[in-house]
């Protein structure tokens, strides 16, 4: 009896790298990866040879140089006899800071405008429509320029809030007031705000050359355990009511657990607030130039971060807007006839929902705000654009240095926020079952 046997394989062939669906993919990947191995390689060796025909090389030495000029505002200590180095970290920083309340006071207005644009009272939503119209067809180095002139020229001045002899005698008051109770005064130099202080601080370690407030990272360790002892009581508290049908009431015990640890830490530390106010003498005159005590946030500080976040909420309140006109309006309707009012519906049905159309515009938003900070170089604010990417740049003459380091960063930072970003996203989206 004749057995059919299998047909005979053929060997490999060259050919079939480009010809054999099986090899093409791998074909094309390893020779679109050569060349841009040799475009970098390429690259590479022009920038060298047009260096060394300057007479130059890559040496990132100057950052250990004295950087020899001043920044106003700066998070830990800083001279002008510190390096080049630290004053590119003291950049970093003040990048980091404006781009984090950027982002949160952006996301906060940009949910508000969104959900008001489609409110049924036609002035609210008209007025949303101008704002979001105005800030997303300006060019925000406008906006900036504008807020900036704005928060500085309309300010009184320092002298206008001191208390004169004539003052006293008569009993008139200063032409400037301190709003906010009498706790900051707005000054054409910038906004004299309160300072948190502690009379027994827990100290200073320096981490290579930057030091750590530990402080602040008891604090921050104490909020951050709250909030996870507090999501542990919720989870429970959701097990039961999943198991038993009857919630357990956690209000009380959320209340304890989010404010009493925090705030048991800072009464031990002494905590305080130091309020801004000129120096008087026995018979109440103001003496000196300007205030003392207190944190002094410059108006380049403040014009950049209104300015973004007006901005930047423009562009979100649109994201909310689709991401609600997304969802099925059945949804509206069923949660209505369940006699859930608005607003109820629209924070624990709607919204959650439409966080999986949100996330992924928002996320570009975030990256954009934050690398839109280098702006603040047209009203002097020296983030890391000012600090590395302009004064240092200009004084060591180290153009390409410069440019890598900061574009290193930059990219480190937006992977950041998109990796952070993703995970949440990840956790808002529908899960299969």
């Amino acid at each position: 009896m004749a057995m059919a046997s299998e047909a005979p394989k053929d060997g490999f062939r060259l050919s079939m790298l480009i010809y054999d669906t099986r090899f093409r993919s791998f074909t094309i990947q390893v020779i679109v990866l050569l060349l841009v191995l040799m475009g970098i390689a390429w690259l590479v060796d022009n920038t060298v040879q047009n260096l060394a025909a300057k007479d130059k090389d890559i040496n990132f030495g100057f950052l250990w140089n004295r950087a020899g000029y001043d920044i106003e505002q700066q998070l830990i200590p800083y001279t002008n006899d510190s390096t080049h180095g630290r004053a590119a970290i003291i950049g970093l920083l003040n990048t980091l800071v404006v781009a984090f309340w950027g982002c949160i006071f952006a996301t906060v207005l940009g949910v508000f405008a969104g959900v008001l644009r489609l409110s049924k009272n036609w002035l609210v939503a008209r007025l949303m429509t101008v704002y979001v119209e105005a800030f997303r067809n300006v060019p925000l180095l406008l906006w900036i320029i504008v807020v900036f002139v704005v928060t500085s020229e309309t300010a009184p001045q320092p002298k206008d809030f001191k208390v004169t002899a004539e003052m006293v005698q008569t009993g008139a008051e200063p032409p400037a007031q301190k709003i906010l109770f009498g706790t900051v005064a707005i000054t054409n130099r910038g906004w004299n705000i309160p300072a948190p202080l502690v009379e027994r601080p827990l100290g200073v370690v320096n981490v290579g050359s930057v030091p750590v407030n530990l402080t602040l990272l008891a604090v921050i360790a104490a909020i951050v355990g709250s909030v996870l002892v507090n999501r542990a009581i919720l989870r429970r508290a959701r097990r039961i009511q999943e198991e038993t049908g009857d919630r357990p009431t956690t209000w009380w015990q959320s209340l304890l657990v989010l404010f009493a640890p925090t705030i048991l830490l800072l009464l031990a530390l002494g905590f305080h607030i130091e309020v801004p106010a000129f120096p008087t003498d026995e018979t109440g005159v103001s003496k000196g130039f300007n205030f003392q005590g207190g944190i002094l946030v410059m108006h380049s500080f403040s014009a950049l971060l209104i300015a973004l976040s007006l901005y930047t909420g423009a562009f979100i309140a649109e994201a909310v807007r689709g991401g609600v006109l997304a969802i099925s309006r059945g949804q509206t309707e069923a949660a209505y006839a369940l006699g859930l009012r608005p607003g109820r519906t629209m924070k624990l049905i709607i919204l959650p929902q439409a966080l999986r159309v949100i996330i992924p515009p928002l996320i570009s938003q975030y990256l954009n705000l934050t690398k839109n900070t280098s702006l603040g170089i047209a009203v002097s604010y020296l983030d890391l654009r000012g600090t590395l990417g302009g004064i240092t740049l200009n004084q060591t003459g180290r153009e390409l240095e410069c440019m890598l380091l900061m574009m290193l960063i930059y990219l480190t930072i937006s992977l950041i926020i998109s990796s952070l970003m993703n995970v949440f996203n990840s956790a808002v989206k529908l899960k299969e079952r």
